[in-house]
């Protein structure tokens, strides 16, 4: 087997530690690595996905979306409030330590410690406490009714307490997985390699390279060279010259990604819905899918919840083209046009993002919009979104959410979150309504309600599902999964 040549200039220091290589793979993705903290980020395809490789958690979900046992090999809901756990009893992490009940029950509490802030703190808040009641054997009680906890627990990664306590956790990782840290340099690769000693099936792979690539020309000509086995993110239109090159396999499904111009309805003049609608109305979306995604994709369905999430609104419908309408809208707020804004597009995360926003400024500019175009880098575009909680008026966005679940990507427009950029209390109070029951004919009702009612106030320009479009080498199958996960346990040697 031909060896990659990237790859090993990222080992180089630290060869002489690495065992003889049999068989390595290489996989590139379009965005940074921005911390190996499981804790600290939401991303899937980048940070969580290197996470999956060296942290177990509880349930893991597959490819057929379905979730299935990690660390925990049996669980039941004992009531209302009240999840029991049985765990394996063989799982150890790296150097040696058990994964046990008291290391679940410490990772719970550390990640809802409110003087050590977690990113994802959040999704585990109904959580009122951990039940160790045997070794290998704990309860988690929440403080209501928490049906999506189940869901929620395939992103939670189990660290080692002392470990963790001791260490940069967000440069440096030690887990209970099937591989090891051997490099990570932000920008560039995460480089691991195979546990000898791993507690499950073996690694198929003795090494592993998740390789930051942004621009797609570079991932596509490191597949066709044969340096990389499977990119992800590359255009459409270079699926049939893949296909026609004997030197790999490349196709697009369906995601559970929905893209859409987030609106930031605190910061003027977005607060008129008018406008908001407006924008729905202004924006060809299935011309966008045509001429950029040569047909792959679809239309949403006035909602950013996809076919395949719990709650999903099978009876909304998308908002029509309509520029005419657009234009009457824009005329009833009464405000001078062209109205200015601000549409900030994060550049080499998203599929073509930089000409998508092209096509829309042009789009909006048509009914009334003056639109100054802001391209920025994805980890500039994260600092202003989160960190600094300072949007433009519009930006381009994309969103899923690993649960499946409505309660995970609704949240993430519900008011008091710093994701939102939307204070609807009746939106908000229908997610903590569904949050109280775990009847799922109720739930998907209060649903049902919430998406109703997020389609009509329009926080977002709802757009389409972002494709997956992949390309893998003649040498590996990957099993296709369009939920962002990338994870080594998904490609198999031919």
């Amino acid at each position: 087997m031909k060896p990659h040549s990237f790859f090993l200039s990222a080992c180089l220091l630290g060869a002489s530690a690495l065992p003889v290589l049999a068989e390595d793979l290489a996989l590139a993705v379009s965005t940074n690595v921005t911390t190996l903290d499981p804790r600290m980020s939401s991303t899937v395809q980048t940070n969580l996905s290197v996470a999956s490789h060296i942290y177990t958690p509880l349930v893991i979900r597959t490819p057929d979306l379905s979730l299935a046992p990690a660390a925990a090999e049996s669980w039941e809901a004992v009531d209302d409030t009240t999840w029991r756990f049985k765990l394996r009893e063989d799982i150890t992490f790296s150097d040696g330590s058990p994964l046990n009940a008291e290391v679940v029950k410490w990772n719970i509490e550390s990640m809802l410690d409110e003087s050590d802030p977690k990113h994802n703190a959040p999704w585990f808040k109904p959580i009122e406490s951990v039940e160790v009641t045997g070794p290998f054997e704990l309860e988690i009680h929440t403080k209501a009714p928490y049906p999506a906890l189940l869901d929620q627990m395939s992103m939670f990664f189990l660290m080692s307490p002392g470990w963790t306590e001791d260490h940069d956790s967000a440069n440096d990782a030690m887990g209970s997985g099937p591989y090891e840290l051997v490099s990570y340099t932000s920008g560039d690769a995460v480089v691991l390699k195979a546990r000898e000693d791993y507690w499950g099936t073996a690694p198929e792979f003795d090494t592993v390279t998740i390789k930051s690539i942004p621009e797609s020309a570079t991932r596509v000509a490191g597949l066709l060279a044969g340096e990389l086995d499977l990119v992800f993110d590359i255009p459409p239109t270079e699926i049939s010259r893949i296909n026609d090159s004997g030197k790999g396999t490349a196709g697009a499904l369906s995601s559970m990604r929905s893209m859409f111009v987030k609106i930031n309805t605190l910061k003027e003049p977005m607060g008129d819905v008018r406008l908001r609608q407006a924008l729905n109305y202004a924006i060809d979306k299935e011309a966008i899918i045509d001429a950029f995604f040569e047909g792959y994709g679809e239309v949403s369905n006035c909602q950013v919840l996809r076919d395949g999430y719990f709650g999903y609104n099978e009876d909304l419908k998308p908002y029509a083209y309509d520029p005419e309408k657009a234009r009457a809208l824009v005329a009833e707020t009464g405000l001078d046009t062209p109205i200015p804004v601000e549409f900030e597009v994060p550049v080499g995360r998203y599929l073509l993002a930089s000409e998508i926003a092209q096509a829309v400024e042009m789009q909006l500019e048509a009914v009334g919009f003056d639109v100054t175009l802001k391209e920025m880098s994805f980890p500039s575009y994260i600092e202003k979104y989160i960190r600094a909680n300072d949007l433009g008026q519009l930006s381009y966005l994309g969103q899923a959410w690993p649960t499946l679940d409505a309660d995970g990507l609704l949240s993430l427009f519900e008011a008091g979150a710093i994701y939102a950029y939307w204070d609807d209390q009746p939106f908000k109070e229908a997610l903590e309504k569904a949050r109280q029951t775990v009847d799922p004919a109720e739930r998907k009702e209060i649903y049902a309600g919430a998406t109703e009612r997020m389609c009509e106030q329009a926080p977002v320009a709802f757009m389409f599902n972002q494709p997956v479009v992949y390309a893998m080498s003649d040498r590996v199958d990957w099993t296709l999964r369009g939920d962002d996960w990338v994870r080594a346990i998904d490609v198999h040697l031919k």
